[in-house]
This record gives C-alpha cells, sequence and structure tokens, in this order.
C-alpha cells in the first residue's frame, strides 16, 4: 500500500495496460468475427428472408445450405445435374411445380436465384412437415424421399423411435453433418 502512496501513476499505468489489453481483445474478437462472416455470407437476404417465413424455416438453415450445396454460385451445377444455389434436381423442380403448387414452370428458371430459393426453402419446409425432423427433411434432401422412407423401415438404419441411427450414404451422411455444422455457425455468428 506504501508503494501505491509514493508512485500512484503506477497504479494507473496497470489499469490502462488492462484496459488496452482487453479493448484488444474486443477488436480482435470482432476482427475474426467479420473474416468468419466472409465465409458465412447472407446473400440473397431479400428472397431468403422472405420464403423461409412464407414457409417456416429458421433462415440460417437455408443459407446453412445454399453454403453448403453451391456456396452462393445461382450458377452451380452438380455432377449428378443439381441446379443452382439450393441444387435442385430438375425431376424434382418439375414435380414440385407441376404436382404439387400447380404452377408449370420450366426448368431453366432454377438458375434465377429467386426461383430456386423460392422452391428449395418450399422443398425443405415439405420435407420438414413429412418427417418432423430436420436431419431426416435434410438427408431426404439430399438422398430422396424414397431412401429415407426405405432406410425408416430397415432396422439397420431406423432408430425405434422415428429416426436413424445411421445414414447408409456417405455423401447423404456428409451432407447432413455439414449443413448442421454450418446451421451452428450461422447461428453463432447472426443471431
Amino acid at each position: 500500500m506504501k508503494a501505491d502512496m509514493k508512485n500512484p501513476s503506477r497504479g494507473w499505468a496497470i489499469a490502462l495496460i488492462a484496459a488496452i489489453a482487453i479493448g484488444l481483445g474486443f477488436f480482435a474478437d470482432f476482427v475474426i468475427t467479420c473474416f468468419e462472416k466472409q465465409s458465412y455470407p447472407q446473400d440473397y437476404a431479400e428472397y431468403v428472408t422472405v420464403y423461409a417465413e412464407t414457409y417456416g424455416i429458421p433462415e440460417n438453415l437455408v443459407y446453412s445450405v445454399i453454403r453448403t450445396e453451391s456456396d452462393f454460385e445461382s450458377g452451380a451445377i452438380s455432377r449428378v445435374g443439381a441446379i443452382g444455389l439450393m441444387q435442385l434436381m430438375p425431376d424434382t423442380f418439375k414435380w414440385l411445380t407441376n404436382d404439387v403448387l400447380f404452377e408449370h414452370m420450366e426448368v431453366g428458371m432454377l438458375y434465377d436465384p429467386e426461383t430456386n430459393i423460392r422452391y428449395g426453402t418450399y422443398y425443405l419446409s415439405y420435407l420438414y412437415d413429412r418427417y418432423g425432423n430436420w436431419d431426416l427433411a435434410l438427408a431426404a434432401y439430399n438422398g430422396g424421399l424414397g431412401n429415407v422412407d426405405k432406410w425408416l423401415e430397415d432396422a439397420a438404419y431406423a432408430d425405434g423411435l422415428g429416426g436413424l441411427k445411421k445414414i447408409p450414404f456417405k455423401e447423404t451422411r456428409q451432407f447432413v453433418r455439414r449443413v448442421s455444422e454450418a446451421w451452428e455457425k450461422y447461428d453463432k455468428l447472426y443471431s
């Protein structure tokens, strides 16, 4: 105590150093978050927000699917022919537009970001309504409804509680994991 009385500026110097260190910590966290947000963008927000709300889907899930499927490249085409931001298969799009929503659109519209996000988000909503579980909905989005239905009937894959203990397709298993991880990251960065 006597040392502080002889040199009161020492206490101020320690407080100043501590304040600078805390400030630098906040600044570093801010910079890291900015860089992370570049890796987890919210492009096409004007469409994602509208259609996520319209179809009752978490916005960050839609961003996670887009990031995982196409990395926000609207002209993306997969090796199996899936198109656009949310990588919808032409047959799925035709089924949705012709048989489910009766809107009859051309497959080429999948390159339009708004159209792709609208139907991709609707399809996620449809799958969630069908399965009541995001992991199953995502598995069906990637691996197909028919496959998920078969897996749910097979004791080797079904968990007995309406879910899956294992997804047999490696690509689908990785897709569900990657979307789930991205969703957690989006929630952390933007919520």
